[in-house]
């Protein structure tokens, strides 16, 4: 990846594009979050047994994940994108397939495909970000995640609507599997150029090769750390708030699914203000506060006695859950000689709780209710709080 001088007409363009990306990340995502309660309710199956379910996404996710930096470096953002989009497309069709067909395995192994397409994504959208990122030297990746947010909220509400209509989740995946595949085909078109960072050689002029290296750098390694309780938070919320409202507040699944909307809202808009807060007082103390609010927040909505009080922690805790991944994302990424290798490793480790923390919960859930096996979540926010000092800001000299 080359940072050079960039027109601000290709560098807007860019940033469109990439917000665009993010925002249909998070309303395919969040097609199928949403209606969590209705996957479990086609299939017959309990909360340990849909988390079962759920790991299938994580477990792909995580084959892929290791390997997407390799990949983005190969192919480039754009073309990652456009890959995953097709591989998402073809996932989310086959989910609907399967759950028509009342096949678990089938929905099993289209989840599976599902999470490999998420992961590179994912990963493509957040170097692309952090590229634009330099290139207008300001802090936007929160604004990014913003637009994955926006895409989530509005995959919420279209799934509470469709829910309280009567509409079919299988009905409702193909359309979003359709709208995903063709525009993850074209809005990377205003992509920025991608041209691989040269390798380092030896003196004698042999190539070294730096991949491997970002596993074993400790400030990489606490960065992902801190991603990962803050994205473990984040990922229990998208996945469990609707059933856990649902069965904890007694609410119906429509109401479960505006309590989502409501999670995804708060923490939409925290994203789209967050990067004034980070310029002015600095990520280290941003982090910290907002791990501070997620614990606040999950804390009132487990213990809650009634809608208010419960939709009152929903909010905080979406407020709180904001920041962590896009600011981890920035961090990873303040060397852009190593861009693509740290962000793939702080990924992959963020995504191990984004992914794999919910199903764990499930499991949790069949003994305790979903609803108060949340609550455990708290413990590696407190950590995620500890080490958010990994998160000051790198400064290099770029190579490029």
């Amino acid at each position: 990846m080359t940072i050079s001088s960039r027109s601000t007409a290709s560098l807007n363009a860019a940033a469109v594009a990439t917000f665009l990306i993010f925002g249909l990340n998070g309303l395919v995502f969040a097609s199928w979050a949403a209606r969590i309660p209705a996957v479990a309710d086609a299939l017959n199956l309990t909360s340990g047994q849909m988390g079962t379910l759920l790991l299938c996404t994580a477990v792909g996710s995580l084959v892929a994940l290791p390997s997407a930096g390799w990949v983005v470096g190969k192919l480039g953002p754009a073309n990652t994108v456009r890959l995953a989009g097709v591989v998402v497309g073809v996932a989310g069709a086959s989910i609907a397939v399967s759950l028509m067909a009342v096949s678990i395995p089938g929905t099993a192994v289209a989840l599976f495909f599902f999470g490999i397409g998420i992961g590179l994504w994912d990963v493509a959208q957040n170097i692309e970000g952090t590229d634009v990122e330099h290139g207008l030297k300001r802090t936007v990746m929160p604004q990014f995640h913003a637009a994955f947010s926006g895409g989530a909220f509005l995959g919420a509400l279209i799934g509470a609507g469709l829910s309280q209509a009567g509409i079919g989740l299988p009905e409702h995946l193909i359309v979003i599997a359709a709208v995903a595949v063709v525009l993850a085909l074209t809005a990377p078109k205003y992509f920025l150029p991608w041209v691989p960072a040269p390798m380092e050689t030896h003196d004698a002029g042999a190539p070294v090769r730096r991949g491997p290296s970002a596993w074993r750098d400790s400030r990489t390694l606490l960065i992902g750390v801190v991603v990962l309780g803050a994205t473990l938070t984040e990922g229990a919320g998208n996945d469990w708030i609707a059933k856990a409202a649902v069965d904890g507040l007694n609410v119906s699944e429509s109401t479960g699914a505006l309590m989502f909307a409501l999670f995804v809202a708060a923490m939409t808009g925290m994203r789209f203000f967050g990067g004034r807060a980070i310029d002015r007082f600095g990520r280290v103390a941003v982090l910290r506060a907002s791990m501070a609010a997620a614990a606040l927040g999950l804390s009132l909505f487990v213990f809650a006695d009634n809608v208010v009080l419960g939709s009152a922690g929903a909010a905080l805790w979406g407020i709180g859950a904001a920041l962590a991944f896009p600011v981890g994302m920035s961090a990873a990424a303040d060397d852009p000689n190593h861009a693509a290798a740290r962000v793939s490793v702080v990924s992959t480790i963020g995504y191990v709780a984004f992914l794999a923390g919910p199903p764990l919960l499930g499991y949790l859930g069949d003994h305790t209710g979903i609803h108060l096996a949340l609550i455990v979540i708290v413990a590696p926010m407190l950590v995620a709080l500890a080490l958010a000092g990994a998160a000051k800001p790198l400064r290099v000299m770029s190579k490029r």
